[in-house]
């Protein structure tokens, strides 16, 4: 069982992700995903736009959903 924000990335594991400034980890693999799949807790939320927007610089697509659709998608 893990709890609170976590970065789970091919190769590195599960990572604590800080929240949507915690950005490093992500670009630093950006190349090497398809989609980031941002879990948003117990309901849809919408993501930062400073966040989408950085991801978008790099070309990553991002799919917010709520965390249990997001853990069973990427399972």
């Amino acid at each position: 069982v893990h709890r609170g924000p976590l970065l789970i990335l091919p190769d590195a594991g599960v990572l604590p992700w800080r929240g949507y400034e915690d950005t490093a980890l992500i670009l630093a693999e950006a190349r090497r995903l398809d989609v980031l799949f941002v879990g948003t807790g117990a309901e849809m939320a919408y993501l930062p736009v400073g966040f989408r927007a950085v991801m978008d610089d790099v070309g990553l697509g991002v799919e917010p959903m709520p965390t249990p659709a997001a853990c069973r998608t990427f399972n």
